[in-house]
């Protein structure tokens, strides 16, 4: 027998967690989680927010600079929701008791790359994600919603394109169990897990775009993942995120040598976008024959950078590195998804009642190249939008004046020899992305991973658990990535195609998948 909710929300990082506590105003909820409750992503978020806050600051500035870094993307329309209703969801998020740092009495911030100002609000120096998170969990335990843990969504339902529900397996049990909804709300995150080098948890598999796809959602953007440029890189350490906050404090890039090279690459030089950031480090890491660059702070006070980035400092003070007298070995890895299923101003997706918010959702925001910390800006203000969608007794209307998209399309049949291509595993899986839909593309590459991954797909065998339920969502995330990055030839933000190094015009525009009929 289903259990019936108002709303289910999926995800337990700052999307789920936020959009549960609003929904559980206005009806049930229930929360699903496929580990538990702080296995997420927000818990890694290490900057902060941005939010036009300051003296020096303003809606119209965080605007242009989240257009200018979007590369001709961004649906202008949501950027300006993002950057106007801001302030209110940061006041919303300190009534929840987010300690964000402060000076002199009031909220501290900080610089990231890309932003003309600073404009980033943190909480306990470079540890914004985990407060953030400890905080809506704290609030979500002491609230009528009702949570299961280890509980990983196999199935959306849907009936004459409107959500009707869910099946989830029980990963304790193994069991199978059907969830009724009014509204379902995607927080799933996204699918850093495609690669091998990545600053994601292990949770991050694509999970939620191949649910969404499956069921007949419009999938947006996908060829869009973002690269992070300084990630930690010693032998037999997992990549370790080192905030681009680092930079914005004064920290700076340098070869084995000792050069400062990024003034070489960008007027902005380490404060240049982080898709310039992470092929300058690539193309200098080649040219010496490394794995690495180094992030240097020794020239900052020991005591600024001991407080103000406490989590980083600590992590490579375990691992022998005292980075207040020797410098970061660092190298760009798998960040963030700028894709994923296509919503509308209120968050909502092609399918009736179907939501989605976080990084999991394609909101057009970020166009082709996030701006710094917006990310985490995002949630709060289109989960907001979420449940005001799901309470209003008008139909919200569906908003006009986006950019022109490019046909709608769906993944393309490849006749390929199965056998020919190996049996597909989750190293395997993220090594071919890795080297072939990296940093920089080329169509080669990009072909021979597509077909790898058509076989792939032909020759999985019927998922069961967890494992191979990941596994699944993996390949199928891969091959949107993928025959994306093959249908957009030029290249723009961060998506790079060494054999079409311009942008151009007839491609500003998005590229949708949707399932063709018939599956």
């Amino acid at each position: 027998m289903a259990e019936n909710y108002d709303y289910i929300v999926v995800g337990s990082g700052i999307a789920g967690l936020y959009s549960a506590l609003l929904a559980s105003q206005h009806g049930s909820v229930l929360l699903l989680t496929k580990g538990k409750i702080d296995d997420c992503n927000t818990r890694y978020a290490q900057g902060g927010i941005a939010a036009a806050i300051g003296r020096d600051d303003s809606t119209e500035l965080h605007f242009r600079d989240t257009i200018k870094a979007g590369a001709g993307l961004c649906d202008w329309r949501m950027v300006r929701i993002l950057v106007d209703e801001a302030i209110d969801r940061i006041t919303d998020l300190i009534n929840f008791g987010v300690p964000f740092d402060t000076t002199q009495g009031e909220i501290a911030l900080t610089r990231e790359a890309a932003h003309s100002v600073s404009r980033i609000i943190h909480a306990g120096g470079d540890a914004t994600g985990i407060h953030i998170e400890e905080t809506l969990s704290r609030k979500l335990m002491d609230s009528d919603i009702e949570l299961k843990q280890n509980c990983l969504v196999v199935k959306i339902f849907e009936k004459n394109e409107c959500v009707e529900g869910l099946k989830a397996l029980e990963l304790e049990t193994n069991q199978e169990k059907e969830y009724h909804c009014r509204f379902l709300v995607m927080a799933t995150g996204g699918a850093g897990q495609l690669f091998t080098v990545t600053t994601n948890s292990e949770v991050a598999t694509g999970d939620g775009v191949a649910l969404a796809y499956r069921t007949g959602a419009s999938i947006k953007d996908m060829e869009l993942i973002q690269f992070h440029p300084t990630a930690i890189h010693l032998p037999g350490v997992a990549p370790f995120l080192i905030s681009e906050a680092v930079r914005g404090e004064g920290g700076v890039l340098r070869n084995a040598a000792g050069h400062r090279f990024m003034p070489d690459y960008a007027a902005e030089g380490d404060l240049a976008s982080r898709d310039v950031v992470s092929r300058s480090i690539l193309e200098e890491m080649t040219r010496e024959g490394r794995d690495e660059v180094y992030l240097d702070v020794t020239h900052l006070p020991a005591s600024l950078t001991s407080t103000r980035f406490p989590q980083i400092y600590r992590f490579c003070l375990d691992k022998g590195l005292d980075i207040t007298r020797e410098m970061i070995p660092v190298a760009p890895a798998a960040h963030y998804m700028i894709g994923g299923i296509r919503v509308d101003s209120w968050g909502e997706s092609s399918i009736k009642n179907l939501f989605a918010a976080g990084e999991v959702a394609c909101t057009g925001v970020h166009g082709a190249n996030r701006l710094a910390s917006n990310s985490l800006l995002e949630v709060p203000v289109f989960a907001k939008r979420i449940i005001e969608k799901t309470i209003s007794k008008d139909s919200q209307p569906k908003e006009s004046g986006r950019l022109q998209e490019k046909d709608t399309y769906s993944l393309p049949k490849r006749e390929v020899n199965n056998k020919a291509k190996g049996k597909p595993n989750l190293e395997a899986l993220k090594r071919l992305m890795w080297h072939n839909v990296g940093i920089v593309r080329d169509r080669k590459r990009l072909e021979e991973a597509a077909d790898t991954l058509a076989g792939w797909q032909n020759y999985l065998p019927e998922a069961r658990d967890r494992a191979s339920y990941e596994l699944e969502s993996l390949i199928l995330t891969g091959r949107l990535v993928t025959e994306a990055a093959l249908i957009r030839e030029e290249s723009r933000g961060v998506h790079y195609r060494s054999d079409f190094p311009e942008s151009l015009s007839r491609w500003q525009k998005h590229i949708i998948f949707k399932i063709a009929k018939g599956g």
